[in-house]
C-alpha cells in the first residue's frame, strides 16, 4: 500500500472535528505549557480554527527564559510530514544541537495526521480543520504576543511540511523571508499527482474535503498549488531538495528503492523549472541517490540553513 493511500484511509479518525467548532471559544489561547528539556517547551493551544486543541513545540533561544515583554527573536518555522507530529524535528534530527540556532526561536507546530497545511474545503462548508488559519493567524499571534516571536520569519519543512512551507510563503507574500522544502509534494496539479489522488479517492472519498476534486474544483486546487502560485515567490529565496528514490549513502545496507521519493522528485523538478522561468531565486539540491527518510532531511536542513539564517538578518 502506498504512503498516500495509507494516510487517506486513516483520515476517518478526524471526521468529528466539524461539530466541535460549535462550542469552541472565540479566541485561540494556550491551555497548557510543559517544559520538555532545557530549551524545549510544548504549548497546547485551544483553537477555534481547528475546533480542538493542537500542540506546538518551541526550541527556545539563549536568554528566552528570562525574556522581558519587549524581547523578540527571529523565527524559524519547521513543519512536519504526513502522519507525524510536533515532535518530528527534535526526535529525528540534530536541530537541538545546532549552534547556529541559539539566537533563533524555532517553532514546530502540529499539523494533523494529514492536514496538509490547508483550510479544508469540506464540500464548500469550510470550517475545521483550518490549519492555515491556526498556524499563520492564531498560533503566530500568540507567539508574537507572549513568547518572544519577532516578525522576521523563515519557513522550512519535510515531505507534507515541505509543501506547507512553499504554499504558505506563496499564499502569504511578505510573511516569510525565505523558504526551504525537503522532499515535498510541491506541484499538486502535475498529472502524476492528480492521478494518484484520483486513485486514493476510491478508497478514502473523505479526502475530497481537502481541496475537492481536481477537475470539478480545479480553482481550489490552483489556489493551493505552488506551481500555479510560483510568481508570488519572486520576493523570497527558495530552496528545493529531493532524492531520486534509489538507496543512497544515508540509507541502511539492503535498503530498497523508494517509489515515493522517486515520484516526489518529478514534482520538485517540475516546480524548480517553473520557478526559474518566472524569475524566482531558487537553489536546488537534487542529490540523486536517496530515499524518503529523516537522515536526508536533516542533511538538507544543514545545507539550506545558511540561506535561511541570512534571510533572518536585520535589513540595513
Amino acid at each position: 500500500m502506498s504512503i498516500l493511500l495509507a494516510v487517506l484511509l486513516a483520515l476517518c479518525a478526524t471526521a468529528g472535528l466539524g461539530s466541535a467548532a460549535l462550542a469552541a471559544p472565540t479566541r485561540a489561547h494556550v491551555v497548557d505549557e510543559q517544559p520538555v528539556r532545557s530549551r524545549v517547551v510544548d504549548l497546547t493551544i485551544d483553537s477555534p480554527a481547528l475546533g480542538t486543541t493542537a500542540k506546538v513545540r518551541l526550541l527556545t533561544p539563549d536568554g528566552w527564559q528570562k525574556r522581558g515583554p519587549r524581547d523578540r527573536w527571529p523565527v524559524l518555522y519547521l513543519l512536519h510530514g504526513l502522519g507525524d507530529s510536533h515532535e518530528t524535528w527534535t526526535r529525528d534530527s540534530d536541530v537541538e544541537r545546532l549552534a547556529e540556532l541559539r539566537d533563533v526561536l524555532v517553532v514546530m507546530p502540529e499539523a494533523g495526521f494529514a492536514g496538509y497545511y490547508t483550510n479544508w474545503w469540506n464540500d464548500g462548508a469550510y470550517g475545521p480543520p483550518a490549519w492555515e488559519t491556526f498556524h499563520l493567524t492564531e498560533m503566530r499571534r500568540i507567539l508574537e504576543r507572549d513568547y518572544g516571536a519577532g516578525t522576521r520569519r523563515v519557513v522550512a519543512g519535510l515531505s507534507m511540511g515541505g509543501y506547507g512551507a512553499v504554499v504558505y510563503a506563496a499564499r502569504h507574500p511578505g510573511l516569510f523571508r525565505a523558504v526551504a522544502s525537503y522532499s515535498g509534494p510541491v506541484h499538486l496539479l502535475h498529472p502524476e499527482h492528480v492521478g494518484r489522488w484520483r486513485e486514493a479517492f476510491k478508497e478514502a472519498p473523505e479526502y475530497r474535503g481537502l481541496w475537492g476534486d481536481p477537475v470539478a474544483q480545479r480553482a481550489i486546487w490552483e489556489r493551493h498549488d505552488p506551481y500555479v502560485l510560483a510568481r508570488r515567490l519572486r520576493p523570497v529565496p527558495v530552496f528545493l531538495s529531493c532524492g531520486d528514490g534509489r538507496p543512497g549513502p544515508l540509507d541502511k545496507a539492503g535498503a530498497e528503492a523508494d517509489e515515493t521519493e522517486a515520484f516526489l522528485n518529478v514534482l520538485n523538478l517540475s516546480l524548480a523549472r517553473r520557478l526559474e522561468r518566472v524569475g524566482v531565486r531558487v537553489s536546488t539540491d537534487f542529490y540523486g541517490r536517496g530515499t524518503h527518510s529523516p537522515a536526508y532531511w536533516e542533511r538538507e536542513l544543514h545545507r539550506s540553513l545558511p540561506m535561511l539564517l541570512s534571510a533572518l538578518r536585520p535589513v540595513r
